[in-house]
């Protein structure tokens, strides 16, 4: 018999137990595709106004994303985009460039009809009357459908320009170019929101003159990967975790964002950000609200980003004493030299930090944020550490190692879950070893959505599950501020590339 997060199965029971579990996720996922698309098949006529539509977002996420989603028949059947660049370029040269930044599929009618629905207009993001250019391409295609069009602007350009594109959005007329009876308009913003929690504050007051808090879309593409949508599916949906998921079970928790990939060309970029502004104050603090948030109890975007908060401001806050035991940082050696980087850099590319949740079911609980650059293999993934089984139904309780049930959700480079359970040899001694149940997403379902695929589709049909709220953003930074204004006091370590990274305990 085998002792399975609080369960008492058998090794023969193990098995159809877990497919039942995948069996569940593929159906619920396989549900909800085919009901979005039928939402949007009767969706108004919606435009998708792509700011900085020639520049790198565009090319490798957005563009491989909408013809994923025009494939699947998946956008409303009424449907175009509008690029909006500095570059000067004719409509049939825009789409030259959209065919060029889908390298790999052949020149099919289906292509070629996804092609035409792109035009271009040439503007300056600071210039209005480049806005109003735009306002009346956007008010033709209403005369053209006879009717006004919803509007979803996505900002794909650097951060400093954000100011002014609100701006003008605003001035112009394009937030409400018709009733709020007509047609939506929505606006996707990037990370990050703000460099510390005061420019967040103010990035949030300029959106909130502008725009309601419903037509914000604060994009954190991590919150749209496989593994991420489903583990409140699988937490919620799945009895078994509930009495199990607190501190009187779990010892602790640990997140990893490790990446094999260097700088690169992001030197100057990255250089004034560091890994803990680039991934922790985002991605992963996500990953641990997800992990650590309350039963929503209903699937609705205020429920769960609402829960998602509530874990975000009951992070117990480091003060610049506690920050020494709890915070360290490291820069692989060869960083100084990428080029935009400075020769003298104390910008992190690698940091660890121990952060607790000030609720009675997560005291005492250790939740272990790692992140870096430049080292041996990519992983990314929540490790879920049960306590071990006390008194221990083995033949030597004495051993070294401890019998305790793992959890992981996989996020890259795999997308799965695994569960590590104890089991007796089948030999004749009585020695117990470990053995995992795991599966993977792409193996289980061709439906498998990419995270930028899913957001827009999500973003045009109104859901904002994905999308981090206003109160989100700023209680992740109210966590993090003390360690950007602090925490660069602790010693910078070093470690090689392709390493396993520092050696940091903080236990």
């Amino acid at each position: 018999m085998v002792l399975l997060l609080g369960l008492t199965l058998s090794p023969k029971e193990l098995i159809p137990f877990y497919k039942k579990v995948e069996e569940k996720i593929y159906n619920l996922k396989y549900a909800t595709i085919t009901y979005m698309k039928s939402l949007l098949s009767t969706a108004p006529p919606t435009v998708l106004v792509i700011f900085g539509a020639t520049g790198d977002l565009a090319r490798r996420k957005l563009v491989p994303a909408l013809f994923k989603l025009h494939k699947q028949n998946a956008l409303p059947p009424k449907f175009r985009v509008v690029g909006f660049s500095r570059r000067n370029l004719s409509n049939k040269q825009f789409q030259e460039m959209v065919r060029s930044f889908l390298p790999r599929e052949k020149n099919t009618p289906e292509l070629k009809k996804f092609i035409k629905l792109f035009s271009y207009e040439q503007g300056s993001f600071t210039d209005k009357t480049s806005y109003t250019r735009l306002k009346k391409k956007l008010e033709k295609m209403d005369d053209i459908w006879k009717m006004c069009t919803s509007t979803l602007y996505y900002l794909a350009v650097p951060p400093h320009l954000y100011h002014d594109i609100f701006k003008m959005i605003d001035t112009s007329g394009l937030a409400d170019k018709c009733s709020p009876q007509d047609g939506w308009t929505r606006i996707l913003v990037e990370k990050p929101f703000g460099n510390d929690l005061t420019s967040a504050i103010a990035l949030d007051k300029e959106l909130g003159k502008r725009f309601r808090e419903e037509q914000v879309y604060r994009v954190d593409h991590y919150l749209a990967r496989a593994t991420m949508q489903n583990i409140l599916t699988f937490r919620f949906s799945n009895n078994i975790f509930q009495p199990v998921w607190s501190n009187k079970h779990i010892e602790k928790v640990e997140i990893k964002f490790l990446e094999s990939i260097e700088v690169g060309n992001r030197g100057a970029f990255y250089d004034e950000l560091g890994a803990l502004r680039d991934v922790g104050q985002n991605h992963m603090l996500q990953m641990l609200a997800l992990t650590a948030m309350e039963n929503p109890l209903e699937m609705n975007a205020h429920h769960i980003r609402k829960n998602r908060e509530k874990i975000l401001k009951s992070l117990k806050i480091l003060t610049p004493k506690s920050i020494q035991q709890n915070y360290a940082r490291a820069q692989y050696r060869g960083y100084r030299e990428t080029k935009g980087v400075d020769k003298k850099s104390q910008t992190e590319t690698y940091f660890k930090l121990k952060a607790e949740i000030n609720t009675p079911r997560w005291k005492g609980v250790s939740f272990y944020l790692e992140s870096g650059k430049a080292l041996k293999r990519t992983k990314k993934e929540i490790v879920v550490y049960f306590k071990s089984a006390i008194p221990c139904f083995c033949p030597d309780p004495h051993k070294d190692h401890l019998h305790q049930n793992v959890l992981t959700f996989k996020i890259d480079p795999e997308e799965g879950i695994a569960i590590r359970f104890w089991t007796r040899k089948p030999q004749l001694d009585l020695d117990i070893v470990p053995k995992s149940l795991q599966f993977n997403y792409r193996e289980s379902t061709k439906l498998l959505a990419g995270p930028y695929q899913k957001l827009l589709f999500d973003a045009i049909r109104g859901s904002q599950v994905l999308f981090p709220s206003t109160a989100e953003i700023l209680a992740s930074w109210k966590f993090i501020n003390p360690l950007i204004q602090h925490g660069y006091k602790t010693p910078l370590h070093k470690y090689a590339k392709k390493s396993e990274g520092p050696n940091i305990n903080l236990n």
